[in-house]
């Protein structure tokens, strides 16, 4: 039997449903503490409110992060089968890339440092239609076990109301 493509990608997706699909951008000539105030903002959030957000945010860090949500929802739909608008940012990291250290001339021969740091970003996506599914399974289980009622002992004894039936002493 010939494996297509087809084939072979619902196969991945069956055996790891949990999957989280990530884009890596390295060597982001931004700084790392103003790149965090805006991954701050989208951390948890899905796909689509995540480029409706970077779209209007007025900050040159959104154009690079913007590129690499794309990469990411790219990556899970070409890789995993994963349709993009049950996608959500699960882990975003913005961590410290390199320091490029230059001179600035300045007045009179002297000369300034300016200091030109990078860093790296790192976004993951993960699907949430198999958490849906997973809690609706849930909820079919508990609703079950609620509904199958456990038998006592003094279920079966009859029960008898002092205040509408007269008391004990009617029944003797």
């Amino acid at each position: 039997m010939k494996k297509t493509n087809s084939y072979r990608r619902s196969y991945r997706r069956k055996r790891n449903p949990y999957r989280e699909v990530y884009a890596l951008g390295q060597h982001i000539s931004l700084s790392a503490h103003k790149s965090r105030r805006v991954i701050d903002q989208i951390r948890g959030r899905s796909y689509e409110q995540i480029l409706m957000i970077l779209e209007l945010m007025p900050y040159r860090v959104c154009y690079p992060i913007l590129k690499l949500v794309y990469s990411a929802a790219a990556n899970a739909s070409h890789n995993w089968d994963f349709e993009k608008t049950n996608l959500v940012i699960n882990k975003t990291e913005v961590s410290k890339g390199t320091t490029v250290k230059k001179w600035k001339p300045r007045a009179q021969g002297r000369g300034y440092p300016i200091k030109r740091t990078a860093c790296h970003i790192r976004i993951g996506l993960q699907d949430t239609s198999w958490y849906e599914y997973e809690e609706t399974k849930e909820y079919l289980l508990c609703f079950k076990k609620m509904n199958e009622k456990k038998k006592t002992k003094h279920e079966d004894m009859p029960h008898y109301s002092m205040y509408n039936n007269g008391g004990l002493w009617d029944k003797k």
